[in-house]
């Protein structure tokens, strides 16, 4: 009865806000070229499949708050990756639990049945977190279950056999990430089980075998491991397949982070030789990122911009949390190892003004960009092409002296975001700091691609190759724009370009 009211609750709240306008999208904080919920509490990506010319986003949803709470599957659609619109709540709670993170797929060949009229339903996979089962200590209050679609994602049926792969008695066991392995004519389910992961396959999406385990002797095991996904990248005439799998905590820069592992892939066993450990992103905002599915040999990857150590207690009011961009991710070979590159998507171009480019400028100690542009406004995206690596510092700033500090270490060899002087940093210890990503390739020469929204920054360095993703609060939005280096450098060139936003005003 109590799961039933709060339900009950959460659909009402979520009606009335629903029917706010869009005036609330340019409130203090609120990103203007990323993803948030209008309002409550938002954070895993969830079931991001590509269908008939929609890309679906759906994501762990608490409609009644802005802090964690029963988990729905919110729903978000968009036709470029850039603009999106936000659809009614997918999947509710009910008698088995709340509805966890999970993937969706289309089902092309109707392998489940659950198609009609010769159309290919859309099949969501998801964890099922029984509360009632979790505060009894029980270990089987995570089971995994299915639901479809036949109008494309707009209304779900739950499958009258849920669970279909139920709890063998392992605490953690949740997460479900399904692709269609062609080799195999099968689905395969990757899913986090403590602090590896578990591979399944299945010929309908309802029947599922274990097929084995990957990840106990491999990786980061600073904390559990949740939200695994496994899929291929041809690169150099042969698939390369890739797991990735987020933890919390234990990654690079403190909370949460994901990793990834670069082998093969049997139809039953993932394999790999490469024994480092490897992130997707070193910035301390990117968490619980998984691709698409049905983009065919694109691989688009977005994260959850927060991090479990502060997520519940950053100062936004009426909504909590935001998506990253989504990003490409490309294979590339450093030395002897291969690595995963991430970039933002062609379309967001689309979304800029006309840019200001400066070929061949000199940076002698301080560059004010404000002189140079005329106008600095966020949200914005700058790009610098330097010559040779060098020590600089792009610094945002206000008229408070709050600023966030963006640049390149030379001896140290690694990239840095510092936030401790941003403003609003002592809602949670851990918050302030230094951050850093080591530079990975040993090119002469090196490039930044800098995406600045209201309250975060997304660092592309050297064709994506290291990836920095970070959020901030500043007391008052920053105006200034300043590149530091403590000599005389030359810079090829330099673009900055505002970005329009992507919410109704």
């Amino acid at each position: 009865m109590k799961v039933i009211s709060v339900i009950f609750l959460c659909i009402i709240i979520h009606t009335q806000s629903f029917a706010q306008n869009g005036s609330m999208y340019h409130e203090q904080y609120r990103p203007q070229i990323h993803f948030s919920p209008k309002a409550h509490w938002m954070n895993d990506p969830n079931g991001m499949v590509y269908n008939d010319g929609i890309y679906h986003l759906f994501y762990q949803y608490c409609p009644g708050s802005t802090v964690w709470g029963p988990m729905h599957w919110g729903h978000a659609v968009s036709t470029d990756l850039v603009h999106w619109k936000e659809q009614p709540i997918a999947l509710y709670p009910d008698s088995i639990g709340y509805i966890f993170s999970g993937s969706a797929v289309v089902d092309k060949n109707n392998t489940s049945g659950f198609g009609k009229n010769g159309n290919a339903p859309l099949v969501a996979v998801f964890t099922q977190h029984d509360p009632v089962g979790e505060k009894q200590n029980t270990d089987v209050f995570q089971n995994q279950s299915i639901a479809f679609s036949n109008d494309n994602g707009k209304t779900w049926i739950k499958y009258k056999g849920n669970p279909v792969i139920k709890n063998p008695g392992i605490k953690d066991f949740r997460d479900p990430k399904v692709m269609w392995y062609d080799e195999g004519k099968k689905w395969i389910l990757v899913m986090a089980v403590k602090d590896h992961v578990s591979l399944f396959s299945s010929l309908n999406l309802k029947d599922w075998t274990k097929e084995s385990d990957f990840g106990e002797h491999f990786g980061a095991h600073g904390g559990v491991w949740e939200c695994p996904d496994i899929f291929y990248m041809n690169y150099k005439g042969k698939k390369v397949w890739v797991i990735t799998c987020s933890i919390n905590p234990g990654a690079p820069n403190g909370g949460s982070g994901t990793q990834y592992f670069v082998g093969d892939f049997d139809g039953k066993n993932f394999t790999t030789t490469d024994t480092i450990t490897k992130w997707i992103d070193y910035g301390p905002d990117d968490y619980a990122g998984v691709t698409w599915s049905n983009t065919g040999d694109k691989k688009i990857f977005l994260g959850w911009m927060s991090n479990w150590s502060y997520a519940i207690d950053v100062p936004t009011i009426k909504w909590r949390s935001a998506t990253t961009l989504p990003r490409e991710l490309k294979l590339k070979h450093i030395n002897d190892k291969i690595f995963i590159a991430s970039k933002p998507l062609p379309a967001l171009s689309k979304n800029e003004l006309k840019p200001v480019i400066l070929n061949d400028a000199e940076i002698n100690r301080n560059f004010d960009l404000l002189s140079k542009t005329g106008r600095i406004k966020f949200p914005c995206r700058i790009k610098m092409n330097l010559k040779k690596p060098e020590d600089f510092t792009v610094v945002l700033s206000n008229d408070a002296k709050e600023k966030v500090l963006i640049g390149y270490n030379k001896n140290e060899n690694r990239y840095f975001i510092d936030r401790t002087n941003s403003e609003k940093t002592d809602f949670q210890k851990d918050f302030a700091g230094k951050h850093f990503a080591p530079r990975l390739t040993t090119a002469d020469s090196m490039n930044l691609d800098l995406i600045i929204d209201e309250s975060s920054v997304e660092l592309f360095a050297d064709n994506g190759i290291s990836v920095m993703t970070e959020i901030f609060f500043p007391s008052k939005p920053y105006n200034k724009i300043n590149i530091e280096a403590p000599e005389k450098i030359a810079v090829k060139r330099i673009e900055y370009a505002l970005l329009k936003s992507i919410w109704p005003l």
